[in-house]
């Protein structure tokens, strides 16, 4: 496994001025997203095309970019002057937006050679003015051994990956491919060295975030204008880094319908639930919770506690006498339906049609955690559900989305405004498909779900992904492995339900509750690491999160630690 993969943890939150950017660090990798937008390609290559019809020539574009780029490298580095920095150069503008660094950097003292991957045009101005201002260049083609390559990389402080960009989207082959194969045997042998990639590693698709087998891993990439949807995958985050979007003067005033967003904190703000020194717990809804079994009474306790802690009125649970025993420990607050139980521990299935008597009065319906596949289980919660009132809003999880994927005809028996939370196992169990085919269009997917079912969906993960019936797309950026533990995603049910019991809407509660959940957890982390995190823990950081928030003025330099 490459060194890479050994150091993607997340380090620390930090937001600075919301409405123009947003600075993530992990383990070092700090995302800057310029006004919450993250752009395919071709929403990209739509906003370059405006520009030029607004007067930015691409000329100027790749200029600024190059520009930029250079300037980053220079914050990287501190210094450059005197410093070996080997450029590798691909055949279109990434490779041009190269070319411009180069000449930048030699301009400001540093020793920059040129490694051409592929022939450019013999009037290519950018290259003439690089090679007039003292930098080198050497053509791969003249290197077939990459013995020339090799004694560069071995040499220098720092590799600019600018092979390909946006417009890669087949398998690198060839001479490309052995240039880029060198390059991570380079950094596998000397950790030290700097690998930058300029907009995406090369090989990384953007919009889908698969990375060729030669993709390289870079501890720094410079996205250039805004950041690219596939940066924000598993695959993506891994191979890029840090990721630093920099502004390459693209006009204000023009307009792109952008299919995404980030989770943005003046967002979190505004929707936060206002909660009234007159109010009572009627103010901040009931939820009804269904969950938990013998082998999982934890799970009710964390998703009963998750909406608890973000503030929901009354939280009751409908479970096993066994596992009522146990959340009634760890959080007496909550309060139970009692219903007759066969020898086993199981609710009788029948008991169904008094538990819809008692969930009057319930606006919040959550179902799912812990409930594990026992048919005694599976029945009462489906007959329940199923009959709930439309105007009832759901929360559906874990088991309560496995009994789903059994059921043919499952959307037509449910009425309610949903948000469905799976991760990628239960999300490829819904659909019919495998894992990885989940991984691989983790957007689109979930956005064509949504629209179909008619649901809002939650795709957990790193960098959770939030769809809703409408195509509205929503990334929570971030990646922390201290929530890759048991349980982390009962509290996240609870923390949807909770907020959804006071009054936001669907959507509104799950992109809340994923940010919420991320932010607790990234305050635990900070705190106690990201091994030994339990969801517990997350549980009663949830309030503190939620006052930081709201104490930090807009536009202010908070950081959450």
């Amino acid at each position: 496994m490459d060194w890479r993969i050994f150091t993607e943890t997340l380090r620390r939150w930090t937001l600075k001025d919301n409405q123009s950017e947003m600075v993530l660090t992990v383990t070092g990798i700090v995302v800057k997203l310029k006004a919450m937008k993250i752009v395919t390609r071709t929403e990209m290559a739509l906003l370059e095309a405006k520009a030029e019809q607004h007067g930015v020539a691409a000329t100027t574009l790749m200029e600024n970019s190059g520009q930029a780029v250079a300037s980053q490298i220079r914050g990287i580095l501190r210094e450059v002057s005197g410093k070996r920095l080997t450029l590798l150069i691909g055949p279109g503008n990434n490779g041009g937006d190269g070319i411009v660094a180069g000449r930048c950097l030699r301009e400001q003292g540093a020793i920059v050679t040129l490694y051409l991957c592929a022939s450019r045009d013999e009037g290519d101005k950018n290259l003439q003015l690089a090679l007039a201002a003292g930098v080198t260049s050497v053509d791969a083609s003249s290197d077939p051994e990459r013995i020339v390559l090799s004694a560069l990389l071995e040499g220098c402080d720092c590799v600019l990956d600018a092979v390909f960009g946006t417009g890669q989207n087949r398998p690198i082959e060839g001479m490309l491919r052995k240039i880029l194969l060198r390059l991570t045997k380079a950094k596998n042998e000397n950790p030290l060295l700097k690998i930058i990639a300029l907009d995406l590693p090369s090989g990384l698709n953007a919009d889908s975030g698969v990375a060729d087998t030669a993709t390289p891993y870079a501890d720094y990439t410079v996205s250039l204008g805004y950041p690219k949807r596939g940066l924000f995958t598993s695959s993506g985050a891994i191979h890029a880094g840090e990721i630093i979007s920099v502004d390459i003067g693209l006009p204000s005033n023009i307009t792109v319908a952008f299919s995404c967003e980030s989770i943005n904190l003046n967002w979190v703000r505004s929707v936060l639930p206002f909660r009234s020194p007159y109010s009572h717990k009627g103010t901040f809804g009931k939820i009804l919770v269904i969950a938990g079994s013998a082998k999982y009474m934890g799970a009710a306790a964390l998703c009963c506690g998750g909406a608890l802690r973000v503030g929901a009125g009354l939280v009751t649970l409908v479970s096993p006498k066994r596992v009522q025993s146990t959340v009634s420990v760890l959080f007496p607050e909550t309060t139970f339906l009692l219903y007759p139980e066969s020898p086993l521990g199981f609710i009788y299935p029948d008991s169904f049609k008094a538990l819809l008597e008692d969930a009057s009065g319930y606006g919040v319906c959550l179902a799912g955690c812990g409930l594990g596949c026992k048919e005694e289980a599976k029945t009462l919660a489906l007959k329940t559900v199923f009959r709930l009132p439309s105007s009832t809003k759901l929360v559906l999880d874990a088991d309560f989305i496995n009994y789903l994927s059994t059921i043919p005809n499952w959307l037509t028996r449910i009425s309610c405004d949903a948000v469905l939370t799976p991760h990628p196992a239960e999300m490829a169990r819904l659909c019919g498909i495998s894992v990885e085919e989940v991984d691989e269009n983790r957007f689109d997917l979930v956005r064509s779900k949504a629209s179909e079912w008619n649901k809002t969906i939650v795709l957990k993960g790193a960098n959770t992904v939030v769809a809703s019936p409408d195509g509205a797309l929503r990334i929570n950026v971030s990646a922390n492995a201290g929530l890759a533990t048991a349980g982390s995603g009962d509290v996240l049910a609870g923390v949807i339900a909770g907020l959804l019991a006071q009054g936001l809407s669907v959507f509104e509660s799950a992109c809340l509750g994923a940010y919420l959940h991320s932010r607790a957890g990234e305050s635990v982390r900070a705190r106690l690491g990201d091994a030994g995190m339990l969801a517990s823990d997350i549980i009663h950081e949830l309030p503190l999160t939620i006052k930081r928030i709201k104490e930090t003025t807009p536009n202010s330099e908070i950081m959450v630690v």
